[in-house]
């Protein structure tokens, strides 16, 4: 079994998100992609995302219909800090014999040797880096191997959605249709 994990705030989830998955399905095989929304980023301490249970609805509205996407709230329902490793173990466990993949930003590959256990992370998961467009390529320090999703890179960030929200500017096609109703309805990021 191929299973991969796509792991971040998802604060909103969009179309990027949507279009990394597709690739991700499509280049890697994947029998499965669990997205895994954090509870609380240790690289971003201070940053307070949407509800869980906003982001864990725009996640589901998001992925349905979707037959090989799921949502795993396992971090948020752990609470605290969210690591990728516990995250990892979990997946490991659970799915003995299974090949694992992970989902990472370009800009994280440098620097996963300083990720909480970083040689067990190296050991239990291939990392998989989603491209930006006009980024850089990525390296993997040793001992992590991985390669990079040739894909649909998509120049939208969650950061860029919700400022655009709280400017009154529209986010249609950026997210799904579902997800910008549900912010509008919950009055997100205003």
């Amino acid at each position: 079994m191929k299973l991969g994990i796509y792991g971040g705030s998802f604060d909103p989830v969009h179309t990027g998100h949507l279009l990394v998955a597709q690739a991700a399905v499509e280049e890697l095989g994947l029998d499965r992609l669990c997205f895994v929304p954090v509870a609380q980023s240790p690289f971003k301490p201070h940053s307070r995302p949407a509800p869980d249970a906003i982001r864990l609805q725009l996640l589901r509205l998001a992925l349905a219909g979707q037959r090989h996407c799921e949502v795993d709230d396992q971090e948020i329902r752990r609470g605290g800090t969210s690591y990728t490793i516990d995250t990892l173990r979990d997946y490991a466990k659970r799915f003995p014999g299974a090949e694992l993949f992970y989902l990472i930003g370009a800009d994280n590959a440098a620097k996963l040797n300083e990720w909480r256990d970083a040689h067990e992370l190296a050991r239990l998961a291939q990392f998989v880096v989603v491209p930006r467009p006009g980024g850089a390529t990525a390296h993997f320090p040793a001992p992590f191997r991985g390669r990079a999703l040739k894909g649909f890179p998509f120049g939208v960030s969650s950061s860029q959605i919700r400022a655009r929200v709280q400017q009154g500017l529209p986010i249609d096609h950026l997210v799904p249709a579902a997800v910008a109703g549900a912010i509008h309805a919950a009055g997100l990021y205003i």
